[in-house]
């Protein structure tokens, strides 16, 4: 095996969250009386950190923008964590993966404990060696860097995930990184990024072990 470590992202890499997340957005704009928007208009916000999100959407305080992701957090923890669906496939991959022996691991900006509560939904908690998660002001970049600075994982490690922020991430923290196209980030977003590889389908992420 080339790379010793896949290391995957959540949201739009293994399921697609988005009425949970846009449900999620939607109660906490609404709650602190901003407008609601669609489905198709929050599409675009899903994987970078939340907080960026609500300062795009409303231009906010700091202050604001705190109230809106705790207003979020409420709502998604008590229901928008399983208005989710795994993307068809993604069970075989990863237990085709566990078996050929590789070291899996999770990096998503969503809170440590909302990711693990989606894995377990899910069953798939078993595959995951660790879980790394996002908070307000921490970038997947600086979780990375963490990782590295643990000892958790080395730059024999490969980044998997559906937006630029994942690949961008790897490279400035010396990982290989891998774009996938089910997800919410463009084929130009990604190509802009130069990730190692490039893959359209589910099914090809079980060939990375054979790399």
């Amino acid at each position: 095996m080339k790379f010793k470590t896949f290391l995957f992202d959540l949201d739009g890499t293994l399921s697609d969250p988005l009425l949970g997340i846009s449900r999620s957005i939607n109660h906490a704009l609404i709650s602190l009386g901003y407008e609601s928007h669609s489905e198709f208009e929050l599409a675009k916000y899903i994987g970078p950190p939340l907080d960026q999100t609500f300062k795009l959407l409303t231009s906010a305080s700091d202050n604001e923008v705190h109230a809106l992701v705790a207003a979020y957090r409420e709502r998604y923890r008590d229901v928008g964590f399983s208005e989710n669906s795994l993307y068809p496939g993604i069970v075989e991959v990863l237990e085709k993966m566990s078996q050929q022996g590789a070291f899996l691991g999770l990096c998503t900006s969503k809170r440590a404990d909302f990711a693990e509560k989606i894995l377990r939904m899910f069953n798939l908690r078993g595959h995951f060696s660790f879980v790394s998660g996002g908070d307000i002001g921490i970038s997947k970049k600086q979780q990375i860097a963490q990782l590295r600075k643990d000892g958790v994982i080395d730059t024999n490690a490969l980044m998997i995930g559906d937006r630029a922020v994942d690949i961008v991430a790897a490279h400035e923290n010396g990982l290989g990184s891998v774009g996938v196209l089910w997800g919410y980030g463009s084929r130009a977003e990604l190509v802009d990024q130069q990730p190692l590889y490039l893959i359209e389908q589910v099914q090809q992420l079980g060939n990375l072990t054979d790399l």
